[in-house]
């Protein structure tokens, strides 16, 4: 069964920085591609960013582009999202991502 769990959500203030991890299991992590989405309050899911199995291509959003950064560590199957320069725009909660499969999500929230 896949199983993706994240974590490293909170509160934080305008122009903070935070990590989420997503640690996967159930299915061969190191072969798949990864994403990241967020679904704010009262809006649909919105793409954040995506990464290539080997880790070597990465893509993100124009909203977050140059303030998150996706990377991967395959040896211990987990999937990490660094934010910085948070704004209260990218409050929502931020969802792991493997095909047709997502996590049970994690709140970030960013408010003075």
């Amino acid at each position: 069964e896949v199983q993706l769990v994240e974590s490293g959500g909170g509160l934080v203030q305008p122009g903070g920085s935070l990590r989420l991890s997503c640690v996967a299991s159930g299915f061969t992590f190191r072969y798949s591609d990864m994403s990241w989405v967020r679904q704010a309050p009262g809006k649909g899911l919105e793409w954040v960013s995506s990464i290539r199995n080997g880790g070597g291509s990465t893509t993100y959003a124009d909203s977050v582009k140059g303030r998150f950064t996706i990377s991967r560590d395959n040896t211990k199957n987990t999937l990490y999202l660094q934010m910085n320069s948070l704004k209260p725009e990218d409050t929502a909660v931020y969802y792991c991502v493997m095909g047709q499969k997502r996590g049970q999500g994690t709140q970030v929230t960013v408010s003075s």
